[in-house]
């Protein structure tokens, strides 16, 4: 059965309607046009569907769009201020922790819910926070290194 809904991404309201079974994820691709969410595993295991619901990292293949009616969603595009990268994107490309790409993402949302809730994090809670998001090309360590950039410059100013 399908169901009108208002889906608000990166602050813009979306008027759709979807399947009452339907993910999230296939909505902001399909529907909605933001491809920087990828899909997968499509079974909650790799991170790269990773968006913010309300500020905290949610797997979207997993996730029902029609229950995220009336909640903030950010994707991947949300992070930057129009065509500039927001700093946690130009360090994670400065540290050279972008390989492939399919994993930023996912990895930059949940570094960025992480830095949200502790802006000075170890190296532990950053693997942690992290943890969702599976890397193939990168070890994590330049990763982690980006996110301790980014939380030492946000703190400096």
């Amino acid at each position: 059965m399908s169901e009108s809904i208002h889906l608000t991404v990166n602050g813009v309201a979306y008027p759709v309607t979807v399947d009452q079974g339907r993910n999230l994820l296939s909505v902001i691709r399909t529907e909605i046009g933001l491809t920087g969410t990828k899909e997968g595993c499509d079974d909650c295991e790799c991170g790269a569907c990773m968006v913010l619901l309300d500020g905290q990292p949610v797997n979207s293949c997993s996730y029902l769009a029609v229950q995220a009616q009336g909640r903030a969603i950010t994707t991947v595009e949300g992070l930057a201020d129009g065509d500039a990268l927001n700093v946690l994107q130009r360090n994670l490309l400065e540290t050279g922790g972008v390989q492939c790409g399919f994993c930023t993402p996912g990895m930059l949302l949940s570094a960025t819910a992480l830095l949200d809730r502790t802006p000075n994090p170890s190296d532990e809670e950053v693997r942690i926070g992290l943890s969702g998001n599976l890397c193939r090309c990168t070890g994590y360590a330049k990763i982690v290194a980006a996110v301790q950039l980014t939380a030492a410059e946000l703190r400096n100013g």
